[in-house]
């Protein structure tokens, strides 16, 4: 039998702060507030705040394939780094997640490396509407369509299959919305003006409003047409959020997500940043941030998520056409979504609800999300201490975009399914995840 105190914590959960502690036991949530006398070892968190694990809806961890940019061992490391217990992985890499065969891989994989807990996309394309219709649901979180070019073959840009994706699968489908013929006209007009020197500062103009509402409104129309399950990932612009109605999780069936950077950098940042903030959808205009900002406050935008997906700094170091878009952001998500809390723009309780309540809610996440007794023991204790963006990168790309930003709070302890997985700078030898389980 193995425990754990946890004494003096200030616990968020459930749009409450109380101070308390907690008992972990057998890898579960054993005890709350009140906590009956034992041996086991004790982590003082000195009013520190406990709350539950982030998870993570939407992450690149690059196995297999491109494991010089990460993998699932380096990636999940620096996860559990940044307070995120679970996540949940994307199916460009190579060979693409787009079969039965290639999930039953991936688990593989992460059972054998993973510290956090894990579940996998089933990719879509032009071509595997039969292996949506007959994939294992226990094996996958969702079906990923990229309703914009990625990896590969995974755009999705035939309409019959769109059709028979959204009207077969009762599986919550999960879409990268940018409309493809809006950006490559997009990049000849700048081509046109710059030539081959395009600035980053362009880079929204080529990745437009216009691009991610024609898709974004294509996929509300089609889910509204077939009473299908839709999430639509990392929105960007404020012209979007017209699509999606505040209120509850629990009365909704098209939902939205909003990304870390999205939250924090805007187009005043190229400048500074270039290549280091360039994404897939791009960081758009200050109105927009503060649009999406007021979207999460008011429940528009259901849940936070990273996006993380590492390139090598000589990737990175490339001109505008060259240099690959997505960012490593899982190892600093928390402290970023802590600085708005400082800021009094979110509260913590309104943190905690779309980083770890939301998803679980969303995607049936069995047993995780909250603190609760009974509950798997996924926690994190978030300390007021000082955090700079280029300190101890776990990610292997070893760079981040919030280099030379200070952060005012730093993740002290990482427990994942009862274990202390990270503590005071460093991973646990042995901190391993498990598969997530589906309530569906």
């Amino acid at each position: 039998m193995t425990q754990h105190r946890i004494a003096n914590a200030r616990i968020v959960n459930e749009g409450h702060i109380r101070e308390g502690d907690l008992l972990i036991k057998n890898g579960r949530i054993e005890a709350i507030g009140s906590v009956p006398d034992t041996d086991a070892p004790v982590t003082d968190a000195n009013g520190a705040w406990l709350i539950p694990g982030m998870i993570d809806d939407q992450v690149h961890f690059r196995e297999p394939g491109f494991e010089h940019k990460g993998t699932i061992k380096t990636e999940s490391a620096a996860a559990i780094a940044g307070g995120i217990t679970s996540y949940m992985e994307m199916p460009n890499c190579n060979p693409l997640t787009i079969n039965q065969n290639a999930l039953i891989d991936k688990h593989r994989r992460a059972d054998e490396a993973s510290a956090a807990n894990y579940a996998f996309y089933l990719g879509a394309t032009n071509d595997n509407l039969e292996d949506i219709k007959s994939v294992d649901p226990s094996t996958t979180c969702g079906i990923k369509v990229f309703m914009g070019a990625s990896t590969g073959n995974m755009l999705v840009d035939n309409v019959q299959t769109l059709e028979g994706i959204f009207a077969s699968t009762p599986l919550l489908i999960a879409t990268h919305c940018e409309d493809t013929p809006t950006i490559l006209a997009n990049e000849r007009k700048a081509r046109d003006l710059y030539g081959e020197q395009i600035p980053f500062e362009e880079h929204p103009n080529i990745r437009s409003v216009e691009a991610c509402y024609k898709s974004s409104s294509l996929a509300v129309q089609l889910a509204k047409r077939h009473g299908s399950k839709l999430h639509v990932l990392h929105l960007t612009t404020e012209k979007e959020l017209q699509l999606f109605t505040a209120g509850d999780l629990a009365d909704k069936h098209i939902t939205a997500e909003v990304c870390v950077h999205h939250l924090f950098f805007d187009a005043t940042w190229y400048p500074d940043k270039g290549a280091d903030i360039k994404c897939n959808p791009a960081i758009k205009q200050p109105s927009d941030r503060e649009a999406l900002l007021r979207a999460v406050r008011e429940d528009r935008i259901d849940v936070i998520a990273t996006d993380h997906a590492p390139h090598t700094a000589e990737e990175k170091a490339r001109p505008y056409d060259g240099a690959p878009a997505g960012l490593p952001l899982v190892q600093h998500a928390l402290l970023s979504l802590f600085e708005h809390a400082r800021n009094g723009i979110f509260t913590l309780e309104q943190i905690v609800n779309k980083i770890a309540h939301a998803p679980a809610r969303l995607y049936g996440v069995a047993e995780r999300g909250y603190i609760r007794e009974g509950y798997f023991a996924d926690l994190v204790l978030v300390e007021e201490k000082l955090t700079r963006g280029e300190d101890n990168i776990l990610s292997k790309c070893g760079w981040s975009p919030f280099a030379g930003i200070e952060f005012q709070h730093a993740i002290r302890a990482t427990w994942v399914n009862g274990i202390l997985a990270y503590d005071a700078g460093s991973i646990t030898p042995g901190a391993h995840g498990q598969a997530l389980q589906f309530d569906r």
